[in-house]
């Protein structure tokens, strides 16, 4: 078949070698018995604590019974830009993001969830991309990555690090993240990278104008700071969260481009956090 006739439509999940057989390091995953153990220590070094809710979690599962209240974070608009970062694999489940990409290395990297849609074989030609390796994974067609754009209520400017988001002056901001799930393609018409990541002013604020409006009415919810070096212990971090359900097509070589030189000094994909399945530990959402 030629991709001149009707495309190949190939889903996300069988380009994936990961989940229980190799990565894509050729290295094994982990069994599921050591995610469970991670899960037992984050609920033992949790119990009786008094940490409020965590992230991520799965978006379109409400129930919860952490007891922590926090007041909710003002709209974005009202916030200050203070950082720009993301993960590869979606932290968060739910919406269009739903398959599992397996327990990876069992330090955050090769896991995640997927774009359960379908992309065509035009979109999925190999992408030669020298800036897109990592220590622990590289970027390829086809990966899933989540998207975080953080604010802050201090005044701040953005730049490196979560440390961009507090100040002398306020060193307990309330923080929001604008959560949004992208799928790379090798199709120059897809969306902008640099783009989706402008920084800009606006009235006064430092603002990321172009964050999408066209994947879907967020789903927010308290939690905390994500990240593997969470898997073990509670994030002490109080942040209010929008994750938009539906994933935005992204041309690769645009996030090549971005990698090579941001403001954010980020030069590599993030790990994910475990999925915080623990309703101890999980906020309702909607209340």
């Amino acid at each position: 078949m030629t991709l001149n006739s009707t495309p190949l439509i190939v889903t996300t999940a069988m380009i994936s070698i990961l989940g229980s057989g190799l990565l894509a390091n050729g290295s094994e995953a982990v069994k599921d018995a050591v995610i469970a153990e991670q899960r037992a220590t984050l609920a033992s070094a949790t119990e009786g604590k008094g940490f409020g809710p965590q992230a991520p979690r799965d978006i379109d599962a409400v129930a919860g019974t952490n007891p922590r209240i926090f007041e909710k974070a003002p709209p974005h608009a009202q916030m200050n830009l203070c950082n720009i970062h993301f993960h590869e694999g979606a932290e968060h489940k739910g919406g269009e993001f739903t398959t599992y990409a397996g327990n990876g290395d069992g330090e955050g990297y090769n896991s995640g969830y997927r774009f359960d849609g379908q992309l065509t074989a035009e979109e999925l030609r190999p992408y030669d991309c020298p800036v897109c390796g990592g220590t622990h994974s590289r970027l390829e067609v086809g990966d899933t990555i989540e998207v975080h754009y953080v604010f802050s209520t201090a005044q701040v400017e953005p730049g490196p690090t979560l440390g961009s988001c507090l100040s002398e002056a306020i060193s307990n901001p309330q923080l929001r993240v604008e959560a949004q799930v992208y799928v790379l393609v090798n199709d120059a018409t897809a969306a902008d990278f640099v783009e989706l990541t402008n920084v800009a002013m606006v009235d006064g604020l430092y603002q990321a104008p172009n964050i999408p409006s066209d994947t879907g009415r967020p789903i927010e919810y308290p939690g905390s700071t994500t990240g593997p070096g969470y898997n073990l212990k509670g994030s002490p971090f109080q942040v209010s969260w929008s994750v938009r359900p539906k994933v935005k097509k992204v041309d690769i070589a645009t996030v090549a481009t971005w990698l090579e030189g941001n403001r954010f000094d980020e030069d590599h994909a993030h790990g994910v956090r475990n999925l915080v399945v623990n309703p101890a530990l999980l906020s309702q959402i909607g209340e």
